[in-house]
């Protein structure tokens, strides 16, 4: 079930207090062509999304607590037909407050003439600069012509200030509501894994992988993929960010796939899973999974109230550099390897990021010289991984590759919500024990 629309406006009551005296501009996302007149599919941007659930482009939401009359306003594009046969229904601006719950609603034409009289009185004007060019100098206009009449009316904002800080220390603490659509996301995400995992086989291509798992999206209800899928089999997974997805699966490689959904409203899952397309584990597969999945079993067990992502990565690398000790891949003390980032050409990225209506969702990691807490409602991945190329250079002082652990890339993920006793595990239902990973 979406998140149902009096739990927005409660979003938007918590916004506004947060505010104070100052003004919030929040444009909607445009919609953007990627050759001649074709447009990518319009994705809403989050931020506006989160506080009004109106998922139409070229929006614009005001939130005015000087103006307790009207705190809410939305200009967006009027009902027009001629228009609507072409790219469908649109709300107008009756839809706007009748159904979004604005106190007013204004053609989005009329944004430049009413914004100046909108904006009068605020302390301040809460704006993301260099991200909307269409409305940025409007609000500058705005905020200039108050300046120029100061001396005059004895009254302008004070400052242009990002509402990103105040909007995202909201988003980063998920509600009851929305710890529900992030497992919903999971599941789908989690099923997707496992039907793919079941139609492997050598001699299929990456893409046709790939096509499962949108099928299975798509079937279940979700708005499609969250990302780009990675689909990467053999040495391709050692590119983090693959995504060509043509290559024909070979015997004997490993197939690491990272794929998760979106909803329709925007809430995503995040998973990878690693298993051989033949479906057993090499001798050296088999010893790079088993220490890969015990670093994340013990990264994840560690999430709980008052930890921090960044003792959670700490603990995956370390796990795996005693393994990777272990095996001769790497040498020297456990701390020196560490402290040196000598593991960083088998290991170079972060064991997680927040998770929402952003795959990459915002929030602070650190404030100042402190990491930020885990807090009860927060949502992240916990996701360590190997990848052994020639891609980087090898420290000096470390090993030299052998040969029979180059072209193995290994990660595995889950999404994990923080809890009041520890943590759940959303993404439980795709299976990572080396067991299951067979066949």
């Amino acid at each position: 079930m979406v998140i149902a629309p009096e739990l927005y406006a409660q979003r938007r009551e918590r916004f506004l207090a947060k505010l104070g005296g100052a003004a919030a501009v929040i444009p909607a996302a445009s919609l953007v062509s990627h050759h001649a007149d074709v447009e990518y599919p319009f994705r809403q941007a989050s931020d506006f999304w989160y506080l009004t659930g109106f998922d139409e482009p070229e929006a614009v939401a005001l939130f005015l607590p000087h103006r307790p009359e009207t705190p809410f306003v939305l200009f967006v594009e009027p009902k027009e037909p001629s228009a609507e046969v072409w790219a469908g229904r649109r709300w107008g601006c009756e839809g706007a407050v009748a159904q979004f719950g604005a106190s007013v609603a204004h053609p989005r034409e009329e944004l430049a003439k009413r914004l100046p009289e909108y904006l009068k009185g605020a302390e301040g004007i809460a704006f993301r600069v260099g991200r909307h060019q269409a409305v940025e100098p409007l609000v500058l206009k705005a905020w200039a012509d108050q300046l120029d009449r100061a001396p005059r009316s004895g009254q302008a904002a004070l400052g242009l200030v990002a509402p990103c800080g105040l909007l995202h220390e909201l988003r980063l603490r998920k509600s009851l509501e929305e710890l529900d659509r992030l497992r919903e996301a999971a599941r789908i995400s989690a099923l997707a894994h496992e039907v793919a995992r079941d139609v492997v086989r050598p001699g299929l291509n990456e893409r046709q992988v790939q096509g499962v798992i949108d099928q299975v999206f798509l079937e279940n209800g979700a708005r499609g993929p969250a990302y780009g899928s990675i689909v990467a089999g053999g040495d391709n997974a050692c590119v983090l960010h693959y995504t060509s997805n043509t290559a024909t699966l070979l015997d004997g490689d490993l197939l690491l796939i990272d794929a998760g959904c979106s909803l329709s409203d925007y809430y995503n899952g995040d998973i990878t899973r690693t298993f051989p397309i033949n479906g057993r584990f090499s001798g050296e597969q088999r010893a790079l999974y088993e220490l890969v999945l015990a670093a994340q079993e013990a990264a994840v067990a560690a999430v709980r109230p008052g930890a921090t992502a960044e003792a959670i990565h700490d603990i995956a690398v370390r796990t795996l550099v005693a393994g990777l000790l272990d095996l001769g891949l790497l040498s020297g003390s456990i701390d020196a390897v560490v402290e040196q980032g000598a593991y960083r050409h088998l290991y170079m990225h972060r064991t997680g990021h927040w998770l929402g209506l952003d795959v990459h969702d915002v929030g602070a990691y650190r404030l100042g010289e402190h990491p930020v807490v885990l807090e009860p409602g927060m949502v992240l991945t916990v996701e360590p991984g190997l990848y052994v190329s020639d891609r980087l250079p090898v420290p000096e002082g470390q090993p030299a590759i052998e040969e029979r652990w180059k072209g193995i890339g290994i990660r595995i993920e889950d999404d994990v919500a923080v809890t009041m006793l520890g943590h759940e595990v959303l993404s439980a239902a795709a299976l990572k024990a080396p067991a299951a990973m067979e066949r």
